[in-house]
């Protein structure tokens, strides 16, 4: 009877072991060399947390903060930090150091490499030349998690070799002079009639959350997806901010970039609100129906509340 209870307690510890998550830790220390390759980037490992970071200052353009130069030790290092994913062979989270002309490209080669992009902002006031962060994120194989990041980091080095200097406006056409910009058209896309204004036209769309207080928060508290569209039908611009639920924002970062419309911030303006909402804010140039149809592409892939 005793070694019964012996057999079945063995059993089930080793079945509980097999069931669950299995480590990857120290396949993570073994691929350090490959993942060092792929990154371009020379790494670490830290053994507390079984973690290998590798990092790379951002020293090819000399910046100045408030009249101070900036040495990469003062916060201007891309780095990006792989462990075992759980789930999946491993995870990374990172923060990539780039310029106004940098954030676009390597936005949009990071979520064709399959990694997420999930903050984008400023760290400083007054620099020279702008500088902006950010964050990455993915959970997936070591080898395309590191090829991803390797990928995002050549595509800077493309960029500066072909322009020095970073680039101080968006490409293509300036847009001047009073505006014109026909607005039947654009609301019959996007299915909203929009606010009118000395020939610039302005659409809002509501979302609902909940804050800490049990209020609910919709399009009149500021949650909301706005597109405003100046210029003229031929040579126009759009500019606004997309509200959107945690899961929606990839999907929403790879339409516009699909688009051509650039993202120029991600945050948050809340917090402990429930659902938790994401704020994008973009620009973009070209046709006015063009500029819609990128919006509305958008806008269709978000859940409806």
């Amino acid at each position: 009877m005793q070694s019964t209870r012996w057999i079945h307690f063995a059993l089930s510890v080793l079945f509980t072991n097999l069931c669950l998550p299995q480590a990857h830790g120290k396949d993570i220390a073994a691929d350090s060399a490959r993942i060092s390759s792929l990154t371009g980037l020379k790494g670490a490992w830290n053994a507390a947390e079984s973690i290998y970071r590798v990092a790379g200052p951002r020293n090819d353009v000399p910046i100045t903060v408030d009249g101070f130069a900036m040495a990469p030790f003062m916060g201007l290092t891309s780095w990006a930090s792989f462990k075992d994913g759980g789930k999946s062979e491993a995870m990374v989270m990172g923060d990539l150091v780039l310029f106004q002309d940098e954030v676009n490209p390597v936005l949009s080669v990071l979520l064709e490499s399959g990694l997420q992009v999930t903050a984008l902002h400023n760290h400083f006031f007054y620099e020279d030349p702008k500088v902006y962060f950010m964050h990455i994120g993915g959970d997936d194989s070591v080898s395309r998690l590191a090829a991803g990041v390797g990928r995002a980091l050549g595509t800077i080095r493309e960029i500066r070799k072909s322009s020095p200097a970073p680039a101080t406006a968006f490409p293509g056409p300036k847009v001047t002079g009073p505006s014109a910009i026909s607005p039947k058209p654009i609301e019959t896309i996007l299915g909203g009639e929009g606010e009118k204004k000395d020939g610039m036209l302005k659409l809002t769309f509501g979302r609902k959350t909940h804050m800490p207080c049990g209020c609910e928060a919709g399009k009149g508290m500021g949650v909301n997806t706005w597109a405003a569209f100046a210029g003229t039908d031929a040579n126009a611009l759009v500019d606004g901010d997309f509200a959107m639920r945690e899961d929606e924002l990839q999907g929403v970062l790879r339409s516009l970039r699909k688009s051509g419309i650039d993202i120029v911030a991600i945050h948050q303006h809340m917090i402990e609100e429930k659902p938790r909402i994401l704020f994008l804010h973009y620009w973009g140039k070209g046709k006015a129906l063009d500029l819609a149809r990128g919006i509305k592409s958008a806008l269709d892939t978000q859940k409806k509340d």
